[in-house]
Parts: structure tokens; C-alpha cells; sequence
């Protein structure tokens, strides 16, 4: 089988979690012995597509056309473009027409979580929407205290200084300012935000908070997948604030690397993560506060093996195989046929 990753446009959201989902396919499904190309030709059996811009609407004309089903990966959904970049909430409804338009497009809908799946399901679409998560590569992402040391030594992190690290763009809907409230309040604990946002998308809030953050929050900035990695295993807990996802890869990697995960009490993880089982979860800064200092002065049960547990049933293998059983119910069409010029009718 030959499936055709579509990349015309990923280049632009190659530092975020789409582009990351978009290398997690590339490597699921070659562990699942698919040849994985990013080209017209050869034909491919299914065109992969995870971005929402203009050329990726052409991109899925152009399969249709030739008779290749088209699986289109929901990452967006109207409401986690809410309080993202500057404007992003008058531009919501609009978005969120474009998405029916990208999304319709689409043989096959496939979205990480039930909860992304129920939204989607909501704007009416046509195509079936199913759910798959976006996997983790639990080979790669995996606990390892000497990374965990690298990464304390060169941010100068003293034996027993606790560290709290956390990841995304400078989206208020990341939870940025609930992270740099909290980094405020608990003046004693070593803060690090790693991630990027052009400043001229960030919104004007946001920036003034990021000015006046208190000394002890590092905004580490963009670092490589191994960076990250090793902030993880050497972290004592990753928060993560954000009030909307549709599943949150970064979570996904924290559990893999072992460390104790923190997250905001919302939709998208019921069914899957489980205060005190395996994450802890709180609804608002005074929780999140109270349960990140009972995880940093070990008061809390440790749930990190619970933790790894479900980043190893979304493994990437695991993903892979998924993907070959939603393969075995995609539409098979005839391609179009190709035009007949008006020399071929002459005499």
C-alpha cells in the first residue's frame, strides 16, 4: 500500500502540534509497512491531509479527481481558534465555515478524541468522522534520568530545586497567563514555558503579561524534539493550562517521558484521563496550584507508570494499524476521465 502524506502546506505549521501530528503518520504508518510518499506520482492508494488552507482544498480536488480516497485529519475545530492569535475570536465563525468547506472535501474525517469528534460531528459535516489519536512515539518519548540531568545542568537547576515546565504557542487559550499567574504565586519553583509565537500574532494582553512575568518563569523559546525530551524527564511535573483542545500532543509525550502531568479539569480528556489515576486534573488556578505543590512535595500518590501506560496504547505501531483498518472501509472511485481533445475526432 502507498499513501500520500500531503505536505504542500505544512511547512507553515511545522512548529506545531499539526506538524507534529503530520511526522507521528509518517512514522505509524511506515511501521506498519506502508510506503509513505509525498508526491503525485506514483499514485498513491489515500491522500493524507492535515492542513486547512487553500492549496489543501485543491490538493484534495486533485485526488478525488483522479479516483484516490482522501482521509482529512480534524486538528481545528472553531472552538480551540477561539483566543488564540490576535483576532482569532471575531474571525471564529468564519474559520469555522471554512473548516465545513476543507473538512467536506473529505472521503474520511479523523479526529483524536470523542470530544473533538462530537464537535465535529455538530457542524453538520458530510463525511463519516471517526475517531483516532494522534499517537506518540513511545520509543523516542520515554523516561531516561540522564537526559533529565542534561537538561537541569544547563538551565542551572540546583539538586532539589523543582521545576515545572509546560509547552505550546503564546495563546491565552494555552493557558499562558494561568501559567504565568501561577509561576507568580509559587516564587520558591523554577518555571519553564518552551514554544514560539510570531509577536505580531500574539495578542496585546498576552505580551504585557509575558514583559511582566515574575523571574523565576523562563520562556525558553522553540527547541528541538531531543530539548524537549529532555525537559520532560527532567522536570519534577509539566503543567498544562490550556482551557481548549482536541487532544493535546505535548500531554502525550509528557506521559511517555514519565513525568507526573497536571492538566486543566476540561472535556477532551473524559473517558481517557482520570484524576488521580493516571494525570491529576483541576478547574482553575487555586486547584491547579494546590495540586502542583501536593505532586512537587510528593503529598499526591505517583500515577506516571499509570501515565505511561496511556501514551503506550498510542503508540505509533498501534497507530499504524489503526490506520490500515480505516483504510478497509474507504470508497473506492473510478478516476475521472481525461478530457478528448478535438484532434482525436479529426479526420
Amino acid at each position: 500500500m502507498r499513501v500520500h502524506i500531503y505536505t504542500g502546506s505544512l511547512a507553515l505549521v511545522g512548529k506545531s502540534g499539526v506538524g507534529q501530528a503530520a511526522n507521528h503518520q509518517r512514522a505509524a504508518l511506515q511501521s506498519a509497512g506502508v510506503q509513505v510518499v509525498t508526491d503525485w506520482q506514483p499514485p498513491a492508494d489515500a491522500v493524507h491531509i492535515n492542513t486547512v488552507l487553500p492549496c489543501s482544498v485543491r490538493a484534495a480536488r486533485k485526488a478525488r479527481r483522479r479516483g484516490i480516497p482522501v482521509i482529512w485529519y480534524g486538528h481545528s475545530t472553531e472552538e480551540d481558534f477561539r483566543y488564540s492569535f490576535a483576532g482569532s475570536n471575531l474571525l471564529a465563525p468564519l474559520f469555522k465555515r471554512w473548516l465545513c468547506h476543507c473538512y467536506n472535501q473529505a472521503d474520511l474525517i479523523l479526529t483524536p478524541t470523542p470530544y473533538a469528534a462530537n464537535i465535529l460531528q455538530g457542524y453538520g459535516l458530510r463525511p463519516p468522522v471517526r475517531v483516532l489519536s494522534n499517537g506518540v512515539d513511545t520509543a523516542f518519548f520515554a523516561p531516561d534520568p540522564v537526559r533529565g540531568a542534561a537538561f537541569r545542568q544547563q538551565y542551572g537547576l540546583a539538586d532539589g530545586q523543582k521545576a515545572v515546565v509546560s509547552a505550546g504557542h503564546f495563546f491565552e487559550r494555552k493557558g499562558i497567563l494561568d501559567f504565568i499567574a501561577l509561576a507568580r504565586r509559587m516564587p520558591g519553583v523554577r518555571f519553564f514555558w518552551f514554544g514560539h509565537t510570531d509577536p505580531a500574532l500574539v495578542p496585546r494582553a498576552v505580551r504585557k503579561a509575558m514583559q511582566a512575568a515574575p523571574p523565576n518563569l523562563c520562556f525558553a523559546g522553540f527547541v528541538t524534539q531531543a530539548a524537549l525530551r529532555d525537559a520532560y524527564c527532567g522536570a519534577d511535573a509539566f503543567l498544562f493550562c490550556s482551557h481548549e483542545e482536541t487532544e493535546g500532543i505535548v500531554v502525550l509525550e509528557a506521559l511517555a517521558c514519565g513525568v507526573p502531568v497536571l492538566v486543566r479539569d476540561i472535556p477532551v480528556y473524559e473517558g481517557w484521563l482520570t484524576d488521580g489515576v493516571n494525570v491529576y486534573k483541576a478547574a482553575d488556578n487555586a486547584g491547579l496550584q494546590t495540586k502542583l505543590a501536593g505532586i512537587l512535595q510528593h503529598r499526591l500518590p505517583d500515577v506516571t507508570a499509570a501515565g505511561r501506560t496511556v501514551a503506550e496504547e498510542r503508540a505509533l505501531p498501534v497507530i499504524g494499524q489503526a490506520l490500515l483498518g480505516h483504510y478497509a472501509a474507504l470508497p473506492r472511485r473510478q478516476a475521472a476521465p481525461a478530457p478528448v481533445s478535438c484532434a482525436a475526432h479529426s479526420l
